[in-house]
């Protein structure tokens, strides 16, 4: 009998203990009939495609940088490092030429 990988970590490694699965890599335990809960932030860019982890992105606007003087251009490219809770900024990213900052998902494009 085949197991699934593991959901965190992704592992071939997975053992079962009466109905649950283990990982013994990341000590995860699920059981299999029951659904995955996804409770990751999800955030939308400007036309409403979904974004994930990992994404290249461009700037749809020109945005000040809060605290600074700098500008960054429409066209400007950054990668998504992580999607964050938020009410402002819902993206962390990596900006090339601007270095790490966060970014609201309204602004920007996948590209």
């Amino acid at each position: 009998m085949s197991l699934p990988p593991c959901p965190k970590c992704n592992s071939e490694y997975i053992y079962q203990d009466q109905e649950l699965l283990i990982c013994p890599e990341c000590a995860y335990e699920w059981n299999p009939s029951e659904t995955p809960e996804d409770d990751s932030p999800t955030a939308k860019d400007a036309n409403g495609t979904q974004l994930q982890d990992g994404d290249k992105i461009t700037f749809i606007k020109d945005l000040k940088v809060k605290g600074s003087s700098q500008v960054l251009k429409i066209g400007t490219k950054a990668t998504i490092r992580r999607i964050v809770e938020g009410k402002d900024h819902q993206l962390d990213c990596k900006v090339d030429g601007a270095g790490e900052m966060m970014i609201t998902a309204a602004f920007v494009k996948k590209a």
